[in-house]
């Protein structure tokens, strides 16, 4: 029997359709069609970095939804946990490089995910639970998953990591959301903000702001696109530049940082090497295209061969 994972994310996968070059939606003629969702990408750069990691969600029964398993598992993510539904189509969403993201998920078969769930995750024996604020949004069902989580991760005292990752088109206002995301935010021991997002939901406008207002996470890690990022923790606050580079597209280096971060942090790498982490696996992600990049994946087959 395989090892439990160390880290275990729960949330929604969707079929990413992504230029195959960095040029307009309107204009590419190949695409590729990927996996893409905020938990899943995590897992997925954990598993590049030889970290043991699951994704548990739901997709739909059909061809979209067993091609999404396939690649999970060929990128080294257990999906042990993950179900098919064939009562829901699998979500899709477009990338549009340069210009954000479309999304077609309304029905989902990760909508239908509801607190039911949880029974049956290896939660206990995990080292992290990673989470963001896209699942709490998709659906009532899926908002009561969340406060199950971590309901069960603070029973069986698993740490929980939570990514804001706040998404204005899913939520019926910006003050139902800064309300909500604020008290998940405030129960997890690792939280994962943008400055950017903080201010548009808290009106926070520094990384101390951000602080003041969520003292309770242990660990609070604020970015700040190209400028860097700001780690406060029980040993005091922290700032590690970004990595210069050439940005071809940005949706996804949230969850490339938080695995870098992650993967860090399960070496027992300190504060600063942590943030260093994060911003080295961020830059792969806003150099190309995908969200998680190909010639990562392809660099790390032939270092295992």
């Amino acid at each position: 029997m395989p090892p439990n994972p160390e880290v275990l994310t729960v949330g929604e996968t969707m079929a990413l359709v992504v230029p195959a070059r960095a040029e307009p939606l309107a204009d590419a003629v190949d695409f590729h069609v990927e996996p893409g969702g905020a938990e899943s990408n995590v897992a997925a750069h954990l598993a590049a970095l030889g970290r043991r990691a699951a994704w548990a969600g739901a997709v739909g029964d059909d061809p979209l939804g067993r091609r999404l398993l396939a690649q999970l598992a060929a990128l080294g993510v257990d999906i042990g946990w993950a179900r098919r539904d064939p009562g829901a189509p699998t979500g899709v969403y477009f990338k549009d490089p340069g210009d954000g993201v479309h999304y077609y998920r309304a029905g989902s078969a990760a909508s239908r995910l509801g607190p039911a769930a949880v029974a049956a995750l290896p939660i206990a024996g995990v080292r992290l639970l990673h989470l963001s604020g896209i699942t709490p949004a998709l659906s009532a069902s899926c908002d009561a998953l969340v406060d199950a989580l971590f309901d069960r991760a603070a029973a069986e005292g698993v740490p929980v990591s939570f990514d804001v990752n706040h998404r204005a088109a899913l939520w019926p206002s910006t003050a139902a959301a800064a309300e909500r995301l604020l008290a998940l935010a405030r129960r997890a021991e690792l939280v994962f903000v943008g400055l950017d997002e903080a201010e548009g939901l808290w009106g926070t406008a520094t990384p101390e702001a951000v602080r003041e207002l969520l003292p309770e996470p242990a660990r609070l890690i604020v970015k700040d696109g190209a400028v860097g990022a700001t780690a406060f923790e029980a040993g005091g606050t922290l700032h590690v530049p970004a990595i210069a580079t050439t940005a071809v597209e940005v949706v996804g280096a949230g969850d490339a940082f938080a695995a870098g971060w992650i993967a860090a942090w399960l070496d027992g790498a300190d504060a600063a090497a942590r943030l260093s982490a994060g911003h080295a696996r961020a830059v792969l992600t806003i150099a190309g295209t995908s969200d998680i990049p190909r010639h990562q994946r392809i660099d790390d087959e032939r270092n295992d061969g």
